[in-house]
């Protein structure tokens, strides 16, 4: 697949380019550019990032790190048993701790929530860092959901993490995810107070606690930019609208040209019916002005 030139391979992280080390140089270079490839497009173009990421374990699968990108990879399309493959394989070649709780996320995209609550359990869970084990009780939670007990997943989200007022790169997800529990429990008022905390932690957007919060609040987003509105606002004052036969009502030159031939034609037309009114009866004008009237109506039409 074609990379651009602006990637060289050197914007991996150290330990991944340590990792490729073992590789000969040509080949650990591409195989660095593909991964970088896959961690520019992951979020906005995940089957794109699937693409390279296939490249690159195609070159280098016996290495860790191209394992774990391609779980990765395969994670942001929804492949859910093809990534928790790839985060085993990556996890025994290392023996790192970290990838546990998205490994137990692949199995409740798999439909098996109970798995991935006996993962929650599990001691490997004690050995993860702080936002390893925020993670692990976000994904406990969503198994609980998954096999509809909202009242325990509501009590698996409350946590000292949860009750801090210290904002960590984890809180706005975790508030989120109470706020989105207490709303299906019906528990609104509580949501809305959730959701407004959300968002007072989510700096970088990484919710749309906002919409939510607003959608609680009963507010209505009108994109300027949507020209159905203007469409609709010039036809609420008569403007442009379609006249069942394409045309606008508006009047155009042409328009204005045929109103200009009707009237001449009209004062033509007029002037001879006061000539012949000099020597016609009543009921004779009366007849020559309905038939001026019937031919003004036809050429406007």
């Amino acid at each position: 697949m074609p990379i651009p030139e602006d990637v060289t391979g050197d914007e991996i992280d150290k330990d991944v380019r340590q990792e490729l080390q073992s590789l000969p140089k040509t080949l650990a270079e591409d195989v660095a550019r593909n991964l970088v490839m896959v961690a520019r497009l992951i979020d906005e173009d995940p089957e794109g990032a699937y693409a390279y990421s296939k490249v690159a374990l195609r070159l280098a699968s016996r290495v860790a790190a191209v394992r774990e990108a391609a779980g990765f990879a395969a994670y942001a399309n929804q492949k859910y048993g093809e990534a928790l493959a790839e985060f085993r394989a990556a996890r025994r070649m290392t023996g790192n701790i970290d990838l546990w709780p998205v490994m137990a996320d692949c199995e409740r995209g798999l439909g098996r929530p109970e798995k991935a609550l006996d993962m929650a359990g599990a001691p490997e869970v004690h050995k993860l860092d702080k936002a390893g084990q925020v993670e692990m009780r976000l994904v406990a939670a969503g198994a609980r959901r998954d096999m509809g007990q909202l009242d325990a997943a509501i009590v698996t989200l409350q946590s000292p993490e949860l009750a801090s007022n210290s904002v960590q790169p984890w809180t706005a997800r975790l508030r989120y995810a109470y706020a989105d529990a207490l709303l299906a429990a019906g528990r609104e008022s509580e949501a809305r107070e959730w959701f407004a905390k959300a968002v007072e932690s989510d700096k970088d957007g990484s919710t749309d606690a906002s919409d939510r919060l607003a959608e609680l609040d009963g507010v209505e987003f009108v994109d300027a930019l949507d020209e159905t509105v203007d469409d609709e606002d010039k036809n609420e004052a008569g403007l442009g609208e379609d006249d069942g036969d394409g045309s606008s009502s508006e009047p155009s030159t042409a328009d204005a040209a045929d109103a200009a031939d009707a009237e001449d034609a009209e004062d033509a037309e007029d002037a001879e019916d006061a000539e012949d009114a000099e020597d016609a009866e009543d009921a004779e004008d009366a007849e020559d002005a309905e038939e001026g009237t019937e031919h003004g109506a036809g050429d406007r039409g």
